[in-house]
């Protein structure tokens, strides 16, 4: 297992949007927000792009709008209602309402897949010629259920073709857990990402986990897993520290624009 612990500001010194320094194909893009905007209208002060944390939506909105004006998006995120669950969508077409789902695929280019974190680990995937990307929502509960897993099968690639970045996420110095979690991974197999802090609870290390469950599969070139949400106040929202907080968004998609029927156009995305 090759893993890579490389990444890279875009459009410094803001620190808006963090571009994964990765192998993907050239016709790859993917950027995972920070809090941080210069134009974010947030009520949270930041550049909250969730709908569901009871910030104003049409905050939110114009938040949204911003994301996609300077990634020059070429459709609307496919944007999910997550609940910490495996189940994984195919995207065939922009889809108009959130779906319930943890994750999203595409083969189709100018189809944008997305998660939204504040502690969770977000994971993208494409493979090495191109052909397909995905956007996976991994908490600790989806880890559980193998969200991982369920992603790369309904993918349909050889894994060791595949590419996977890991974002931030709250990490293993910080995030406290009970004995009752412990016991769901220890199950599986996971005690190492594990190391005790006061009795009865553990402290838990997320990407040691997602790392190990990628390998299983035979995924090898893994990046990213660096970034704390927790301790890295200035650049992230965190539920864990702040209870009260908004998301950032991991995107990734096939360059190109798609039409209503379902073709795709060749499109420059600045990167």
């Amino acid at each position: 297992m090759i893993v890579h612990n490389m990444v890279k500001y875009l459009m410094h010194p803001d620190k808006c949007l963090i571009k994964p320094d990765w192998p993907a194909p050239g016709n790859i893009r993917a950027f995972c927000t920070t809090r941080n905007h210069p134009d974010a209208t947030s009520g949270f002060g930041y550049f909250n792009l969730a709908t569901h944390v009871g910030d104003d939506p049409e905050e939110v909105k114009r938040n949204r709008v911003a994301l996609g004006q300077v990634l020059d998006l070429p459709s609307e995120p496919a944007w999910l209602q997550q609940v910490h669950g495996c189940n994984v969508l195919q995207l065939d077409e922009p889809i108009l309402q959130p779906v319930q789902a943890d994750a999203s695929f595409t083969r189709l280019k100018g189809l944008v897949c997305v998660v939204l974190t504040a502690d969770c680990l977000p994971v993208l995937l494409c493979d090495q010629d191109g052909r397909a990307v995905a956007a996976v929502h991994a908490g600790w509960r989806g880890l559980q259920q193998n969200i991982i897993t369920a992603t790369v099968q309904r993918m349909d690639i050889v894994p060791a073709n595949l590419i996977a970045w890991l974002g931030p996420a709250i990490s293993a110095a910080v995030y406290e857990v009970d004995e009752a979690v412990y016991k769901q991974f220890a199950d599986q197999g996971h005690e190492p990402a594990f190391s005790p802090s006061r009795p009865g609870h553990w402290y838990l290390d997320m990407v040691a986990i997602a790392r190990q469950q990628l390998h299983s599969l035979g995924v090898q070139r893994l990046f990213g897993g660096e970034f704390c949400t927790h301790q890295q106040e200035e650049l992230f929202f965190s539920y864990r520290r702040d209870a009260h907080s908004g998301r950032m968004a991991s995107l990734i998609w096939i360059d190109g624009i798609y039409d209503c029927f379902g073709n795709s156009k060749n499109k420059s995305v600045t990167s």
